[in-house]
């Protein structure tokens, strides 16, 4: 567990502040957001390769941010996808007319937010790729390929990206290589005891004693597989036999990373590799540079994993290269340094309300955006009483923060609309989108696509009716299944959301009153997510350990449900 700590929700901003701090050398904060960038800032004419995630895994993603490595990083809470904004902000800082590549490992949240701040680039004339890093051979079979994590393979295909780019590669160049390096990276872990928040005393899943978990994520998840504690031997006969299965025809040169998970030690690692090693030349394998050490961690958890990327000429050039990093160096006596000519800081100015000579119209603007606060306010006081036990249920497919990331999102949420002075459809817009910036994660992405798809089809100059209310609701559940791709029975919020929105705006549709027609189908939505512990997850943190949430209610759909119950008075008032 973490024992320096002030208060744990503050944990990760200041850790970042120390990280700044002890190597100004090296790096610079990126103005007005929660991400670093090198020392001086985008280099004018250069693609600017962005990684990014939550933070948790030192020295991903911050600690790689140097010459050689990534231009800049987002960082988001412990675990956490940074937030759309925060994507956006850095990714615009780094801009320097030759475009932006973002790179980071295939979870939802990232994903979605990431992804939301490359389109509102592209909407600004700024040329933005992603290539997501999906080498986790557990997650899923070969022929699905996409729906892989990335774990520490990471590290080879972000360095192939930025030595590429610091050579002058154009965009197209750049994303090619990262392309390429992905396909040939393979990775598999094992865990032998959970990790710990700070703050918090118990771990995120535990490792009963004698046994180690096979095909860990890097999110504080359990394995997929529960097996007998092994020798260095055997484990490294587990470790390598996956990789090799999938090994690109016609290799025989690869990267081979020996990753320590947090709390394993070097001296742990060098003796598992004294096993690796002729395991892997006995089949032909010519190491290039292998690296043993902690390259992507997860806070303190136990364990290791194993990554191979295949080389031809082109990608162990791009291996070899120099690197100078707060967290990795190679022959950094060799690199180039690589200065910049300042950052470009981008100054948003709040939309407000248009002014109208009717003063009744006015006042019921006025009133109708109170209620919009009311609402987010009593969705805040429900998510206090909740979030332990979100957590607690999240943290059995998946890494326990919901309710955590629930708590950041709602408060934040409600602290924008209190301070915003217009009509109820720019306040729960600009509370939508301090939902994602303050939550990070999946949930962050999905709410504020949410609350924001709500908020379009809301009128903001007067109150809304109830068929009017009806019709928003389905509009932002048709904005949550668009940017999450989700369907019923995928075992997510949709699967309590969506019953909820048809059966309100059939019920309204047919006379009855707000009131009563929102109770009943939010009733309906608590009956809908209670039935999710019956389904397998197949979407999300949680997919790769479908098979263990059963019997368990999914935690965003729980929530869902609760706050929909608890809106319906406030809302009917």
């Amino acid at each position: 567990m973490a024992h320096v700590h002030n208060e744990p929700t503050d944990f990760y901003r200041e850790m970042l502040d120390g990280f700044l701090l002890a190597y100004s050398r090296y790096v610079e904060r990126v103005p007005g957001a929660s991400g670093v960038m090198r020392r001086g800032g985008p280099v004018p004419g250069k693609v600017s390769v962005v990684i990014g995630g939550g933070s948790g895994h030192y020295p991903a993603f911050c600690g790689t941010v140097g010459v050689g490595l990534a231009d800049g990083a987002v960082v988001g809470d412990i675990f956490t996808s940074p937030s759309t904004e925060q994507c956006y902000r850095v990714g615009k800082a780094l801009e320097s007319g030759a475009g932006v590549l973002f790179s980071f490992g295939n979870y939802a949240g990232d994903v979605m937010n990431f992804g939301s701040a490359e389109q509102r680039l592209r909407d600004e004339g700024i040329d933005c790729r992603t290539v997501l890093v999906t080498d986790d051979v557990a997650s899923a079979k070969p022929d699905e390929r996409q729906k892989r994590r990335g774990v520490a393979g990471d590290f080879t295909v972000f360095k192939a990206a930025s030595a590429a780019a610091d050579r002058g590669d154009s965009l197209d160049e750049v994303e090619r290589i990262a392309i390429k390096a992905n396909d040939a990276t393979f990775s598999f872990g094992v865990a032998f005891a959970g990790c710990t928040f700070p703050g918090q005393t118990e771990p995120l899943f535990t490792v009963a004693p004698g046994t180690m978990e096979l095909g860990l994520g890097i999110h504080g998840e359990p394995g997929v597989k529960t097996v007998d504690a092994m020798t260095a031997k055997e484990l490294a006969t587990t470790l390598v036999e996956p990789l090799l299965a999938e090994r690109l025809e016609g290799t025989s040169r690869a990267a081979v990373l020996l990753n320590g998970l947090g709390a394993t030690k070097y001296e742990e690692l060098f003796v598992l590799w004294s096993s690796i090693e002729p395991l892997l030349l006995d089949v032909g394998v010519e190491l290039i540079l292998p690296e043993v050490g902690e390259l992507v961690t997860s806070l303190d958890m136990a364990g290791c994993s194993l990554t191979i990327t295949w080389l031809d000429d082109e990608l162990e050039e791009l291996w070899r290269a120099p690197a100078d990093s707060p967290a990795y160096r190679r022959d950094a006596g060799a690199a180039v340094a690589v200065t910049g000519a300042g950052v470009v800081v981008v100054a948003e100015a709040a939309e407000m309300v248009a002014g109208t000579a009717d003063v009744a119209a006015t006042l019921e603007a006025m009133v109708a955006a109170d209620t919009v606060r009311k609402v987010l306010n009593t969705m805040n006081d429900v998510v206090k009483l909740s979030a332990e036990e979100w957590g607690r249920i999240d943290a059995v497919a998946g890494d326990g923060d919901h309710g955590v990331g629930m708590t950041r999102g709602i408060g934040g949420a409600a602290e924008a609309a209190a301070n915003h002075p217009g009509g109820p459809s720019v306040v729960l817009r600009d509370a939508a989108y301090a939902f994602g910036d303050s939550a990070g994660g999946s949930s962050g992405a999905l709410w504020a696509a949410f609350l924001g798809g709500i908020a379009v089809a809301l009128p903001n100059d007067r109150k809304a009716t109830a068929a009017e209310i009806a019709a928003a609701m389905n509009a932002g559940t048709d904005a949550l299944q668009e940017l999450g791709k989700c369907e019923l029975e995928d075992k997510t919020m949709f699967d309590a959301v969506k019953p909820f929105a048809v059966d309100l705006a059939a019920r309204v549709a047919a006379g009855e009153d707000l009131g009563s027609a929102w109770a009943a189908a939010a009733s309906l939505a608590t009956e809908k997510a209670v039935a999710t512990a019956n389904l397998v997850a197949k979407l999300g943190r949680a997919r790769p350990l479908g098979e263990k949430s059963l019997g368990t209610p999914d935690p965003g759909a729980t929530s869902m449900a609760a706050l929909l119950v608890a809106v319906g008075p406030a809302l009917a008032s």
